[in-house]
């Protein structure tokens, strides 16, 4: 009976994480990109930690506040980021920028990537 009662809050909390559900929203410390991209070492040692919290059957909410334990707030960095670059690339087609310098060219390719991946 136990077990059943175990299985059935798995289930309802949605069960164990995926590498591929977190490293989706969670950035490298190292180089600040997002961990499904990056091929730092820091890189490497995040993507081991959240497999050993999977194999003890976490789910991504717990995993999450793992690595925030663990590596510090700014794992999960990416998700301010993206809403500011959401909310800027909106009004950049509806009104002029503020003054101010203009990307270069690689930082703007970098930030359309990084775009382009919420877009799915």
């Amino acid at each position: 009976m136990r077990a059943l009662a175990l299985v059935l809050m798995v289930l309802a909390a949605g069960g164990p994480a995926s590498l591929p559900d977190v490293e989706d929203e969670v950035m490298c410390v190292e180089c600040g990109t997002a961990l499904n991209v990056s091929t730092s070492p820091v890189a490497d040692q995040e993507r081991a930690f959240i497999r050993r919290q999977i194999a003890m059957g976490k789910d991504k909410e717990q995993v999450k506040a793992a690595l925030v334990d663990e590596f510090g707030p700014g794992v999960l960095a990416l998700l301010g980021v993206g809403v500011a670059a959401l909310r800027w690339r909106g009004r950049r087609d509806e009104e002029p920028a503020a003054d101010g310098p203009e990307l270069d060219p690689e930082d703007r390719r970098r930030l359309d990537a990084d775009l382009a991946a919420y877009d799915r």
